[in-house]
């Protein structure tokens, strides 16, 4: 286990300053290339369909659709950019077309930065602990999907059971939830009037097959971790490649992201070698050595079967996994 380091020692408060500056130009170069690929993707998928070409275009597509949720998540911290008006027409954009809403995202996700790994309170850890059969199923979208389009549906009917929605909060989200809802019915009804099977083959259909690849990211970063209250020993990082960085707009930094949440997202890589620096030594792990390592303990045994406050997915060979295997 790393020893306990206070926020004051991981950065100088002149340093987080700087790196806590938001920029318009930094978040309209990110969203507008991320928005761009996927209009080429588009475009191309479109003009090639029912060709081979389409298989790799579909999968393309559909990859870069999911990764928007990176996007929106740094929306609805409000960092992308420095007018803050952009982030909310932006995020809502964005939820609009992961089926997330904006307003629950962001209570949903405050939640979870308040309580990282408190089975109680974070608002993304309300779920049962995963045996290999859950995981999978949420890993491969299957459940994933059904959670999202039940909750807008449950929400729309007035019925908000989540304890981290706050009981003057349930207005908010019962009304957001009714606006998706009728605009999604809007997007149904005018493709049946004019046949168009374009909001299928170009959102709908990518962005539901294509869900597990995203889940490479959003299953990592703190699976199989302890639940105790510190950030370095609750969240992993990723190791990957400048490209997939983009892609993930950056979030592999995602213990310097949990530290210090209201740095943008362009500045983490120098926020995470501040912190290294300072003596700070986050997890890390690459996306298919993590899934491996997940099956292989899930296959042993359920996610309630391990320590609740020790790591317990770590690389191959580590001193940790052999001790908790052992036990």
């Amino acid at each position: 286990m790393q020893a306990t380091f206070s926020r004051r020692d991981l950065i100088a408060p002149t340093r987080l300053r700087a790196l806590m500056q938001r920029s318009d130009l930094r978040g309209a170069l990110q969203l507008g290339s991320h928005f761009a690929a996927i209009a080429l993707t588009g475009t191309l998928l479109w003009t090639t369909w029912a060709s081979l070409w389409s298989i790799p275009l579909f999968m393309a597509h559909g990859v870069l659709l999911n990764f928007l949720y990176a996007g929106q998540h740094e929306l609805s911290h409000d960092t992308v950019f420095r007018t803050r008006r952009l982030n909310e027409i932006f995020g809502r954009l964005i939820g609009f077309l992961m089926i997330y809403p904006r307003d629950f995202d962001k209570i949903q996700h405050w939640a979870h930065h308040q309580h990282t790994q408190n089975w109680e309170k974070d608002g993304e850890l309300t779920r049962e602990p995963y045996t290999l059969k859950t995981y999978l199923l949420w890993f491969w979208g299957v459940t994933y999907w059904q959670s999202r389009v039940a909750r807008i549906v449950r929400f729309s009917r007035g019925i908000v059971l989540e304890p981290y929605i706050r009981p003057e909060q349930h207005a908010l989200v019962i009304r957001e939830a009714r606006i998706h809802a009728a605009l999604y019915a809007a997007v149904a009804v005018l493709s049946l009037v004019t046949q168009s099977w374009a909001a299928v083959l170009l959102w709908l259909a990518p962005m539901v097959v294509m869900k597990p690849v995203h889940q490479l990211q959003n299953t990592i970063e703190h699976l199989g971790l302890s639940h105790e209250d510190n950030i370095l020993e609750n969240t992993r990082s990723t190791r990957t490649n400048a490209v997939m960085r983009w892609l993930c707009w950056q979030m592999p930094y995602h213990t310097a992201h949990h530290s210090f949440p209201a740095v943008p997202f362009w500045q983490l890589k120098d926020l995470d070698g501040e912190m290294k620096k300072n003596g700070a030594a986050p997890h890390a792990m690459g996306w298919i050595e993590f899934q491996v390592e997940v099956i292989r303990k899930l296959s042993a045994k359920s996610e309630a079967d391990y320590p609740y406050d020790e790591v317990w997915i770590v690389p191959r060979g580590n001193g940790t996994s052999a001790r908790i295997e052992a036990a």
